[in-house]
């Protein structure tokens, strides 16, 4: 039996490698560098786009215990990023080459795995996995929506600008993380009043890259930093560039700008939180007025994309199938789960049940106890009016704000246990 795995991502890579190292043979088809995205900057498999960050690294936040059940789980992606991480305190970021570069390797070297570049189109015969992301194509999701009878939908997601940490005034920045988690990670940038809202007004009316095709839809756990700008004069400095946590000789600074690591050797930061739509010349000009960086020298500017996503409460079964053809799974950001750990996770989960039904082995699905568990439970259950692409929560949790935090995650973890103890019974 040989599986079909569509897409070269996060998502798609776990499940090969998953498949593949349970004696799956693989057929692992990328359209990249045949055909090359808006937002990539490399041929590598499971590149990061937006961010460097897989966010926090502590059990008590979701998309830290999410990571966890994944680790236990044998996550491909959790064993790159122990490989590439850079300093973030109590955030797991990595270095992103390094990372991407970790995750292809150990994809070419598989021998179970034959990589096919080909733009796919269409639906192979046998087991298929569409893991092609945000930015499927769109005959794929024309495919897609013919065979489900339901249309595909979208949000514009955006990355933020990269600077050289030499081109950086160091007589106006220092390093810390914020609450003190122990190390100094961060570049901070401090502002005055005058300074932020002068920096806040050239912001909003600076000139933005035009958006084709679609329609000015944003997620609001990844806005450009022009739009929160515009929400009113002081959301900035209660969100990305909030001062508490971050007072620096006994100063509270009336809003800071943060810089995180972005690669192993340190010589890369990208800026927290500055995803943006503005034209290049105009992230020049305005970020330029942040103190410190006056003369920053841009690596990356920021880019805005598209993300598709297909309607899962509608059309996919809790094991990631179609309900109108078993034969076809969705997982990643496509099947409606939104970030990194979570759409790698999805990829980990589908290639699980798979195996199962390859193999024949009778199973229990993953507890919605689980962070996982909870967060497939969400897109394919919610509500087919308000149903949106979520990330993890502890609110998805059945009963979670019932449950003292200790015991929700020691329940997790030996949930995920139990469950990945069936692949060998």
């Amino acid at each position: 039996m040989i599986v079909n795995v569509i897409g070269a991502g996060l998502a798609g890579c776990e499940a090969s490698n998953f498949l593949a190292n349970h004696g799956i043979k693989v057929k692992l088809y990328e359209k990249r560098p045949l055909v090359q995205s808006e937002a990539h900057h490399t041929d590598l498999f499971g590149e990061l786009v937006c961010s460097n960050s897989l966010k926090s690294k502590k059990l008590d936040n979701a998309c830290g215990l999410l990571k966890e059940e994944i680790k236990t789980m044998g996550s491909l992606m959790m064993e790159a990023s122990a490989f590439s991480e850079v300093n973030a305190g109590d955030s797991l970021a990595v270095d992103r080459y390094e990372f991407a570069k970790y995750i292809t390797n150990k994809i070419k070297s598989n021998p179970n795995i034959e990589i096919i570049y080909e733009d796919v189109d269409s639906i192979k015969d046998g087991i298929n996995l569409i893991t092609t992301g945000p930015l499927t194509s769109s005959k794929l999701l024309d495919k897609i929506s013919e065979i489900t009878g339901e249309k595909c939908f979208n949000f514009f997601d955006a990355s933020a600008p990269i600077v050289e940490k030499n081109s950086i005034d160091f007589s106006k920045v220092y390093y810390k993380s914020r609450y003190e988690q122990g190390d100094d990670s961060y570049i901070n940038c401090p502002m005055n009043k005058e300074e932020y809202e002068s920096f806040v007004k050239e912001l909003i009316n600076a000139k933005r890259a035009l958006l084709h095709d679609f329609d000015k839809n944003y997620f609001e756990g990844c806005l450009p930093i022009e739009v929160m700008a515009s929400r009113g004069i002081d959301t900035l400095r209660f969100g990305p560039l909030k001062p508490k946590g971050l007072e620096h000789n006994d100063t509270l600074h009336y809003a800071v700008v943060q810089l995180r690591q972005d690669d192993l050797i340190g010589n890369f930061y990208n800026i927290v939180g500055f995803q943006t739509n503005l034209t290049y010349n105009e992230q020049k000009r305005v970020f330029h007025m942040i103190p410190g960086l006056e003369n920053a020298k841009f690596v990356r500017y920021g880019l805005m994309h598209r993300n598709s996503y297909i309607f899962a409460p509608k059309i996919l079964n809790d094991d990631y199938s179609l309900k109108v053809n078993p034969n076809i799974y969705i997982a990643g950001q496509l099947s409606g789960v939104e970030g990194y750990v979570e759409s790698a996770a999805s990829g980990l989960l589908a290639a699980y049940y798979i195996y199962f039904r390859i193999k024949n082995i009778q199973y229990k699905k993953l507890s919605f106890n689980t962070v996982l568990g909870a967060l497939t439970r969400y897109i394919t259950h919610t509500g087919i009016n308000s149903f949106s692409p979520m990330n993890a929560n502890f609110g998805i949790i059945y009963r979670a704000n019932y449950i003292k935090k200790d015991d929700i995650i020691n329940r997790s973890l030996k949930e995920v246990n139990d469950f990945k103890k069936q692949i060998n019974e």
